[in-house]
């Protein structure tokens, strides 16, 4: 008896691995999501995903990034800044959110959502899109250097990871500027540095140039490569692991997907996460630096990645590194999660909703 009630539609349940099931010469099921959607089916999916995202999760992105933007010596725990206010030393991630709902209300847990939305939106639709192009063009390298003496052949992981690399890097140069107005959005008080999207997009070009909304990209390819490569590398193995092992196997409408996107969010997300730091950091430089909650007395960091690395650790210890490492991954636990679980149930619709090709003649 089949283990999907046969009334549910493919799209509230993963295929299952099975004797029968078409597999590459790697063992690899043709149920990766690499294989999956046409172009469009891809990119609508991905869209969707990252806007049901980002909606999700909202406050806990502003509490990370506030937490991540909190400077403070942790080498001498005792040099705090003088005459700083409780809302500018550092605080547990309880104390920020009740500062931020204080002083700001509700609504400051979706500060910066306006951008933010348009980012995860574009971000989603381009990882997956360049994900499955990626994984085209391996696979066509393969067949072209393919003799009948030798063979080109990568691992399932291996190419999980490089095509996820590359959709991470594609993804995050493309809509990065959407990311540093988000960063910008969510550091601000209730002292406004900018009243709104177009008036900080004509204050970024004014006061910093185009290359005003690229500050920190290199930190943010540094670290999205290994990120995404591990976490489609990782999501890939465990996806099929989990479909098979029980009792993930029994979990209802997919939960699977969602606990493999759980486990591999984790794993990539703490190996990278110092990168992260010194990308948010090196996003609200510039001249209205000092106005942002919690950066008042944050050094200005003009070295670029490994400068900024340096000062970090010279100035907080190691942990300074890490600051919002927890919250970080309560957020992107579930917020990838979220993302996989939407992207491979939109994508299972939209190839329900797809007319069938026609018959071949003959």
């Amino acid at each position: 008896m089949s283990q999907s009630s046969p009334s549910l539609p493919s799209f509230m349940h993963s295929p299952q691995a099975t004797p029968d099931a078409d597999a590459d010469a790697d063992g690899t099921s043709s149920a990766n999501i690499r294989y999956k959607g046409t172009r469009t089916q891809v990119v609508a999916a991905g869209a969707f995903a990252g806007l049901f995202s980002r909606f999700c999760i909202a406050p806990l992105d502003v509490l990370k990034i506030r937490l991540q933007l909190q400077y403070h010596s942790l080498c001498d725990p005792l040099n705090a800044p003088p005459h700083s206010s409780p809302r500018n030393n550092p605080a547990g991630v309880l104390q920020v959110a009740r500062n931020i709902w204080r002083h700001e209300g509700i609504t400051g847990f979706w500060k910066g959502n306006i951008p933010a939305e348009g980012l995860y939106l574009s971000y989603g639709a381009a990882q997956f899109l360049a994900y499955r192009s990626m994984n085209q063009a391996l696979d066509a390298l393969e067949q072209n250097t393919t003799t009948s003496s030798s063979s080109f052949r990568l691992p399932g992981t291996a190419k999980s990871f490089i095509a996820g690399a590359a959709a991470g890097t594609a993804a995050t140069t493309v809509t990065y500027p959407l990311d540093l107005l988000r960063t910008r959005f969510a550091a601000q008080g209730t002292e406004k540095v900018y009243a709104g999207l177009l008036a900080s997009l004509r204050d970024i070009t004014h006061h910093e140039g185009p290359a005003g909304f690229f500050r920190g990209l290199s930190a943010g390819v540094g670290q999205i490569v290994p990120y995404m490569g591990l976490f489609f590398a990782s999501y890939e193995t465990l996806k099929p692991a989990l479909a098979t092992t029980l009792p993930f196997s029994l979990l209802p409408f997919s939960s699977g997907d969602a606990l493999a996107g759980i486990l591999a969010s984790v794993l990539s997300k703490s190996a990278v996460f110092p990168l992260d730091t010194v990308r948010k950091r090196l996003q609200v430089q510039g001249p209205h630096r000092a106005k942002y909650v919690g950066v008042a007395h944050m050094p200005a960091y003009q070295r670029g990645v490994r400068g900024t690395l340096g000062m970090i650790v010279r100035r907080e210890g190691w942990r300074g590194l890490y600051r919002g490492l927890a919250v970080s991954l309560i957020k992107a636990a579930p917020a990838s999660a979220v993302t996989m679980w939407s992207y491979e149930r939109a994508l299972g619709l939209l190839q329900d909703l797809s007319p069938p090709p026609p018959p071949l003649d003959g």
